[in-house]
């Protein structure tokens, strides 16, 4: 069974078949929480991540006890072998990490967001053969997060990775993060040589969550996990919330199934190509299903225009809003789903109308 096909070499030798596993504590806190964790963990992981710079959205948060941390992460990797991660968001970072023989530094959301922020980390580490992770933006801008990790390449780092840890939402769901699963699939097929880390822990802000996600990721042709695990996370001075404890851990890790990314059996390739063909028949039917609905809405348009009436009219969107979801769980759709298919439809006919009624 291989998960890591079509990899940069570097990235193969480093996880083997399987996907790579980083973990350990969203903070370092004392040298001795860091040992402890890494010490029940390094059967477990290939790599240990620590916070030592945690960037917080207001003042008067814990902020990572800084520099001094590294060197708790030094005698990580004497102790255990373990190579060691860590969050870098200046080249003041990327300068005593370096110094301090961190094997792996990643730019965090916030950072990702900025380009000059990422321009100057990237000059930072102009010569190093480090590996460099870049997590996807707060907001779910896959530009962005492409533009972040072209200026690392043309940097001239070749040891290159995505981790993708969810993007922020006004709306509530049961995510701290939500996924947008579709933004980084698109960056596989674009990037497929580059790994790709979920980290279920930033996505769900929930322990309880975190098998489901991790399991989805894979599903997915990730390459591999950063899990935050501590020893008490209840206590933990951040996040305490979305860490496992080392058993817990093991337990993510046990439940896992690694699936074939494909099979060559003639039985799977027949059945396949049969279910494809009934859903490019389906595909070709909805499209003009919705080219119908279209020329119904530009007709609408133009009774509007005659009539002088406003485009948007609030309640019959929601009446069809209602509407759509009761018929959609009665389909057993998803609610989140067709609330997504019918703001698209209906975005659609609003444009329309409103050129039709705006047309000289």
């Amino acid at each position: 069974m291989t998960k890591i096909s079509e990899k940069a070499l570097w990235f193969k030798e480093l996880s083997g078949d399987k996907p790579l596993v980083i973990a350990g504590p969203c903070s370092a806190e004392t040298p001795d929480q860091v040992l402890e964790i890494a010490h029940a963990i390094k059967n477990m992981a290939t790599i240990y991540r620590a916070g030592i710079w945690k960037p917080r959205t207001r003042p008067g948060g814990f902020e990572g006890v800084g520099a001094i941390g590294l060197k708790w992460l030094q005698q990580v990797k004497n102790d255990t072998g373990l190579l060691l991660a860590t969050e870098v968001a200046t080249a003041e970072h990327v300068d005593l990490a370096l110094a301090h023989d961190i094997d792996l530094l990643w730019i965090g959301a916030r950072t990702t967001v900025n380009p000059f922020a990422v321009q100057e980390i990237a000059d930072a580490l102009k010569g190093t053969d480090k590996m460099v992770f870049i997590k996807n933006p707060v907001n779910p801008d896959l530009s962005l997060w492409i533009g972040g990790f072209e200026r690392l390449q043309n940097a001239g780092i070749k040891k290159l990775g995505f981790i993708h840890r969810g993007f922020s939402s006004y709306e509530k769901i049961k995510y701290r993060n939500k996924p947008e699963w579709q933004i980084p699939i698109d960056l596989q097929i674009r990037f497929p040589e580059i790994p790709l880390i979920n980290d279920p822990s930033h996505i769900t802000g929930n322990r309880d969550l975190i098998q489901q996600v991790a399991q989805k990721a894979l599903d997915l042709n990730f390459d591999g996990l950063m899990i935050e695990t501590h020893c008490t996370p209840d206590s933990a001075w951040s996040d305490a919330a979305q860490q496992v404890t080392p058993m817990q851990l093991g337990a993510v890790l046990s439940e896992l199934v690694l699936r074939d990314i494909s099979s060559h059996e003639d039985s799977y390739l027949h059945e396949m190509q049969r279910y494809r063909t009934r859903i490019d028949d389906i595909d070709t039917q909805i499209l003009k299903l919705l080219k119908d609905r279209m020329q119904i809405a530009d007709e609408i348009g133009l009774l509007k225009k005659a009539k002088n009436v406003s485009v948007l009219q609030p309640e019959r969107w929601q009446e069809v809003l209602i509407k759509m979801k009761r018929e959609g769980k009665e389909n057993k759709l998803g609610e989140a789903f067709i609330t997504s298919l019918f703001k698209a439809i209906h975005d659609e006919s609003i444009t329309r109308q409103d050129h039709i009624i705006n047309r000289k």
